[in-house]
């Protein structure tokens, strides 16, 4: 089974969802953290890393001793990361979405691949937890790539959980696609409720199964729950503000670890996403 943890904004307490589910469940179960931009699982769960690798895109380099300067690679591209300039060929690599169609409408073979490095890819375990993730390198932009890495350690005999990153843009959408179920971190505010309309517009298009969480349920308003109940989406879980828990989030420790009488309520939540998984 494949949960994703994604929220229509940042700071709603995804990370947190994330890291106590696995470590609750523990057995059988990998975590992956997609948030390739930031990620910090790893701070709370504290894994071995045991496996490093690069992560490359494939770009194009131009031998000028073949080129004719006849340009269609430049028509090709839709992203103008390869330009005929006078009598050179310029390529731009950070523009570049490695179709290689450039390379397939080059006529005299002058256009091959190489590797250029956009991330790393990592991962390890924590005791009977397996773990991975990926960081995109700082200045990069083609967070995708580095996302659809961590998502190959996905294995279909384990629970994997996806923590994927916030919002609903493209690398969102490559986390959470094809997974089983959805659960949406939010928060009881109007930029909150906002944002998880966008959220459930997206998964909705995607047609997986989804639920809400909702942090800091005791702040705020009740707008969120009446837009769940509108669009018949389960409140799978209500976490109510607590200083408590706002200093052991800050100090890098998990919730099911500090205050035990959580590891139940994670447990019950993943019996609850089966449930309703199984429904949809």
């Amino acid at each position: 089974m494949i949960i994703s943890i994604a929220s229509g904004k940042g700071g709603t307490g995804k990370t947190t969802i994330a890291t106590n589910l696995a470590v609750a469940l523990s057995t059988e179960v990998k975590l992956l953290d997609c948030d390739v931009e930031e990620p910090n699982d790893h701070i709370f769960i504290q894994p071995e890393i045991t496996h490093t690798e690069k992560v490359s895109l494939k770009v194009p380099h131009v031998d000028m001793n073949k080129c004719n300067l006849c340009g269609l690679c430049q028509e090709i591209c839709q992203f103008q990361a390869i330009v005929v300039v006078g009598k050179t060929v310029l390529t731009f690599p950070e523009l570049c979405h490695s179709c290689g169609g450039c390379m397939e409408v080059c006529s005299e073979d002058a256009i091959t691949e190489v590797d250029r490095e956009i991330g790393v890819f990592e991962s390890g375990s924590r005791n009977s937890l397996e773990f991975a993730y990926g960081r995109i390198f700082v200045g990069q932009v083609m967070a995708v790539p580095v996302i659809e890495r961590v998502k190959d350690a996905v294995q279909p005999d384990k629970i994997n959980i996806i923590d994927a990153p916030p919002g609903t843009s493209c690398p969102v959408i490559s986390s959470v696609k094809n997974t089983d179920f959805v659960i949406l971190v939010t928060e009881p505010t109007p930029f909150g409720l906002n944002d998880l309309k966008l959220a459930v517009g997206m998964v909705k298009i995607l047609n997986i199964p989804h639920g809400i969480i909702i942090n800091r349920s005791d702040l705020g308003d009740d707008k969120v729950k009446e837009y769940a109940k509108e669009e018949n989406i389960p409140i799978l879980m209500e976490i109510s503000f607590s200083r408590q828990i706002a200093e052991t989030y800050s100090q890098g420790k998990l919730l099911i670890e500090e205050l035990p009488d959580w590891k139940e309520r994670f447990i019950h939540l993943y019996e609850d996403v089966v449930d309703y998984a199984r429904k949809s």
